[in-house]
């Protein structure tokens, strides 16, 4: 078990000194202040040794260093839900501990002991009475440090809550102000495609793509636990790479090939399009010999999606690259380790290869 202090060795010191002259100031309230030296009748004990400051100075250590590790030890048995076999593992090596500490003074050090013993065993049974409250002591105070602690977390947890919902609510409110203006445009857009109609027949195919558009990125009831049907994101490349054809009058070289079932599958939205337009947006789009290649393939329930580009010659777009971070974000969370997305990022291509081996 890897032993991580939640209190520091000195905080212990302090803590024992504070409350030795804690409990000094109490007995002598009771019994009051009295500073005259007062004849007392001592027995002495024959088998007690000297007395010694050196001692007094190892007693303070020595529980000092006993409450650091217990307090500690149990702390972190509390904090990690560990079961009772693990307390009495732990109980038992500290147990342990003390006595073959005492059997090195016994044996070498024996001054530092309050009174000489005839064996071992003596001093066993003299230590063990001393320790087994200061590790009753050490279990409680470590369980009311981690009752505190609890309390605390569960009310940061609580305000962290409320907060977040209070911002969920924004958002909401914001979201449905928001679709005012493009619900505006997409009604404007279709006056404008019957408007258009007996004019130019290619204006309004633009315009009722562009609508069709319009449409599906707003669109929120096809979508089932945040995933859309795959032949519609295939229906919105498509009138992408529809309207893009129209703004350059059909001159842009695009191979988009789409092979096995697509019926049923589902896919998490805007996935494959921002890819497209990627490629749209630093592309060559009217070399004849690299024209864009995008395929797509549904084959056992996995998908596999690839777009490769020429890239442009001359100033280059500036990328930020959040469109790419955005869609590997989505990908973790709707697919956790059941996809592969790579990019190769070649001098004069670009190629994006998606793999979901589980839709």
């Amino acid at each position: 078990m890897k032993f991580k202090t939640r209190y520091k060795y000195w905080h212990i010191m302090l803590g024992l000194i504070c409350i030795a002259v804690t409990g000094y100031f109490i007995y002598s309230a009771i019994n009051g202040f009295n500073f005259e030296e007062k004849e007392v009748v001592k027995v002495k004990d024959p088998n007690a040794n000297p007395e010694s400051g050196l001692r007094g100075l190892h007693d303070y250590f020595y529980y000092v260093t006993c409450f650091y590790f217990c307090i500690n030890l149990f702390y972190h048995l509390i904090n990690g839900n560990k079961k009772f076999f693990a307390f009495l593992s732990v109980s038992g090596v500290l147990v342990a501990s003390v006595l073959a500490y005492h059997t090195i003074l016994y044996y070498f050090f024996p001054m530092v002991l309050h009174n000489r013993h005839p064996s071992p065993f003596s001093v066993y049974r003299a230590v063990l009475p001393q320790f087994l409250p200061l590790l009753i002591v050490s279990f409680l105070f470590a369980y009311l440090t981690y009752m505190r602690e609890s309390i605390k977390q569960r009310r940061i947890l609580e305000a962290q809550k409320l907060q977040l919902e209070a911002q969920i609510s924004q958002a909401n409110f914001n979201f449905l102000k928001a679709q005012i203006n493009p619900h505006f445009l997409h009604n404007t857009l279709n006056f404008l495609y019957a408007k258009s109609l007996p004019y130019s027949e290619e204006l309004s195919e633009g315009i009722l793509t562009l609508s069709d558009i319009m449409r599906y990125a707003l669109s929120k009831g096809n979508q089932k636990d945040g995933k859309a049907p795959l032949k519609d994101e295939i229906e919105h490349v498509n009138n992408v790479i529809k309207i893009s054809q129209l703004r350059y009058s059909n001159q842009l070289k695009v191979n988009f090939e789409v092979s096995g079932k697509v019926e049923g599958a589902m896919i998490i939205p805007f996935v494959l399009i921002t890819l497209v337009e990627n490629a749209f947006m630093h592309g060559d789009l009217k070399n004849t010999d690299h024209p864009i290649d995008i395929k797509l393939e549904v084959k056992g329930g996995k998908l596999y999606f690839y777009c490769r580009n020429k890239k442009r010659s001359g100033p280059k777009q500036l990328s930020t690259g959040i469109g790419l971070d955005n869609i590997r974000k989505r990908l973790d969370l709707a697919y956790g380790d059941s996809y592969t997305f790579t990019v190769r990022d070649e001098p004069q291509f670009y190629t994006t290869e998606l793999n979901i081996h589980k839709l």
